[in-house]
């Protein structure tokens, strides 16, 4: 018990040390939320103290360059009685110049020796750049030209859409029209076959032969066309005889039995028709 209120007062000191003279905001106060707190203030506290002795580490370089500069200026002035004070203002730009450049080079000092390494790192870095720009540009010119190929191929397919599209809407209103002309045949074939209905009722009722009705016509007419397939052999048969030169006695008895035979089977003929037309 004496642990967790110890947490819940670390925790509110935190929390006041984090927020200041602004209100802190309203939470639960619960073991969960105090473990969870306690451990942020905790990782809090330790990164506080990185921090603290990555600064203090900063500070302590910063003074022993500092040192070590004024040794150097103090060296330089004993030597050849030399102040950057005592520099016209070419020789401080060409100083100050000297100076950016060591720092952007990351040189340890300003000798040549320390700056031709450099400027080589420097010139491969840069040659390295423009080789990978090259690549970088070769590959964005066969991206173009795919690109360019994937628009033409996708304009295509468009116009081949909207020709689809248009083909299709032509022959879906063919089939329409096709349906809608199927549907009044067909009322038009019921129509018909009510009124052939309705009209051979009344026929049969007015004591009409059923001989002459529409199926009996149809079988009449189908019975026609058999007898006039059969009497084609039938005059194949007479005008053979007739082509031919045998006894003229016999010869004349086979065409009289072919004339009565033929004139049987058109007065059949005759007949059948009269019974049609009526």
């Amino acid at each position: 018990m004496e642990a967790q209120e110890e947490k819940e007062a670390q925790v509110a000191a935190w929390l006041k040390k984090i927020f200041g003279d602004h209100p802190i905001p309203q939470y639960e106060v619960n073991p969960r939320t105090t473990e969870i707190l306690h451990h942020l203030a905790e990782r809090n506290r330790v990164r506080d103290s990185d921090v603290y002795l990555v600064i203090e580490d900063l500070k302590q370089k910063a003074s022993e360059y500092e040192s070590e500069a004024k040794h150097l200026q103090d060296l330089l002035m004993e030597s050849v009685n030399f102040s950057p004070a005592n520099l016209s203002n070419t020789g401080s730009r060409y100083l100050n110049a000297l100076v950016d450049s060591a720092v952007a080079l990351e040189t340890k000092d300003t000798s040549l020796a320390s700056f031709f390494p450099a400027v080589n790192d420097l010139t491969s870095d840069l040659f390295r750049t423009k080789s990978k720009n090259e690549e970088i540009k070769l590959e964005l010119t066969k991206l173009e030209k795919n690109l360019t190929a994937t628009l033409v191929l996708e304009k295509c397919l468009r116009e081949d859409l909207k020709k689809a599209e248009l083909h299709l809407s032509t022959e879906r209103a063919k089939v329409d029209n096709r349906l809608q002309n199927m549907d009044f045949l067909k009322a038009k074939s019921e129509e018909f076959r009510f009124g052939i209905r309705a009209a051979e009722e009344q026929l049969s009722a007015r004591g009409m032969d059923a001989s002459l009705s529409h199926q009996s016509l149809v079988a009449l007419s189908e019975k026609l066309a058999e007898l006039k397939q059969q009497t084609i052999p039938l005059k194949k048969k007479l005008d053979s005889y007739l082509d031919l030169m045998p006894n003229p006695s016999l010869a004349q008895v086979k065409i009289e039995e072919a004339k009565r035979e033929l004139n049987t089977i058109e007065a059949e003929l005759t007949k059948r028709v009269n019974m049609m037309e009526l």
